[in-house]
């Protein structure tokens, strides 16, 4: 009897690296990388565990040759089945993810109703035809409000049905996360998830990681295809994590897991430059000297990270396109990042960053310290106002009528202040 095989990939964020074309088309290509590979495993289906987009609404140049290679995968015979992540779903709005499901590309697998209840709710699954795989899951949101459905999440009716189960989810796990990540990041217990699957496909956390669920199923996260920062690269390229799809296989009820890399180490090389003590003319140069000590081939896209205080000067001027231009005839890709060079003196054009505005803004909100209720103390004020802040600033949707729009941003606020529901709103 031929096992089943099915292919699991989470954290694709087609369309990150916006400002960094040479990126952008890797992370893309090893997407795409990833989807023919499921095809040539003949992975009965693909579980997609969610941020496939980096945005709700990608730029069309970037979602359709994604688009167009989940098409051909599900015109040869195959399924997909899709949760929505931290970075793909927005609240009353339409995301891409719906178009390509009411398109037929892939089915949607969690229950979006839940988003809009924080009660109690019975989990649904979709049964896949050809094999008799149940599949359920539950979507990520920003922020970990996706915590609170698992936590109200009746799972009795699924884990009580026969056949092998998979359940998708998007968010960390406390017990399998990485030492540098445990105490920057709070996610799920394992106790959270719904026992007795065979398999439970993890996402959300650009590291893999692999362990049992609650009875021994086997649970995966595959890290992301690609990656989204500077750390995940360099992971990726140090061997620290995977970067690309799982392919499962389970034989007798028992799943199994190879990791398959779609983007190939030591094309991708970054180099810490110092550049302290330099002048901005001088500071061209010593990029081409590092970078050619590196003995990049022919390629190589290179990323070089500059950091120190320069000799004088500030850093808006810094003209480093003669660098650039010098090593791409020689057949290396350079994008250099100086967001940690200082100036000798302050920058009156230095931009403000959105981040550092809405810090301000959450500490002016909160009043000074020692003066806030104790609900709005420390780190857990902080998180709860950024909440805040990011639910009643979502954008009225077209066709949005003022009166649901207002009270779609109550129940919100209602949600995040843990205010029962108002009966006459």
């Amino acid at each position: 009897m031929r096992p089943l095989v099915f292919a699991h990939l989470a954290d694709a964020h087609v369309g990150a690296w916006p400002r960094n074309p040479a990126l952008r088309s890797r992370l893309r290509a090893s997407v795409l990388r990833a989807i023919e590979v499921a095809s040539e495993r003949q992975a009965e289906f693909l579980l997609i565990s969610g941020d496939l987009f980096h945005t709700p609404s990608p730029e069309p140049s970037e979602a359709a040759p994604v688009t167009a290679a989940l098409r051909r995968f599900v015109e040869a015979g195959h399924r997909i089945y899709v949760i929505y992540g931290s970075h793909d779903y927005v609240a009353h709005r339409t995301s891409w993810l719906d178009v390509l499901a009411e398109a037929g590309v892939f089915v949607r697998v969690a229950p979006e109703a839940v988003r809009a209840d924080g009660s109690s709710w019975t989990l649904p699954w979709t049964v896949d035809e050809p094999t008799g795989v149940l599949v359920a899951g539950i979507s990520g949101r920003s922020h970990g409000l996706d915590r609170d459905y698992f936590r109200s999440m009746d799972s009795s009716a699924f884990c009580a049905a026969s056949g092998f189960k998979v359940f998708q989810f998007h968010a960390a796990v406390e017990e399998y996360l990485p030492a540098h990540l445990r105490d920057k990041i709070h996610g799920i217990r394992i106790e959270d998830l719904p026992p007795g699957c065979g398999y439970y496909a993890g996402g959300h956390i650009h590291f893999t990681y692999e362990g049992a669920g609650p009875g021994g199923g086997l649970l995966v996260n595959p890290g992301a295809v690609f990656g989204t920062s500077r750390t995940d690269i360099e992971n990726g390229e140090a061997g620290r994590t995977h970067r690309g799809l799982a392919i499962v296989t389970v034989r007798e009820g028992r799943a199994t897991v190879e990791l398959v890399e779609t983007m190939e180490r030591g094309t991708i090389r970054t180099v810490d430059i110092d550049v302290s003590g330099r002048t901005p003319e001088a500071i061209a140069e010593l990029v081409v000297a590092r970078v050619r000590e590196e003995g990049a081939p022919a390629g190589t896209l290179v990323l070089p990270r500059l950091h120190g205080v320069l000799a004088s000067g500030k850093v808006s001027p810094l003209d480093l396109e003669p660098a650039r231009e010098t090593l791409e005839r020689e057949g290396v890709t350079v994008q250099v990042d100086v967001r940690d060079v200082e100036g000798s003196g302050p920058d009156p054009t230095a931009p403000v960053t959105e981040n550092a505005v809405e810090a301000e803004e959450v500490d002016r909100l909160l009043g000074p310290t020692g003066q806030r209720p104790p609900w709005l103390e420390g780190a857990e004020g902080e998180r709860l106002v950024h909440e805040l802040l990011g639910a009643l600033g979502i954008p009225k949707a077209e066709g949005e009528s003022n009166l649901d729009y207002s009270s779609a941003r109550r129940s919100d606020a209602r949600r995040l202040l843990r205010v029962p529901p108002n009966p006459e709103a």
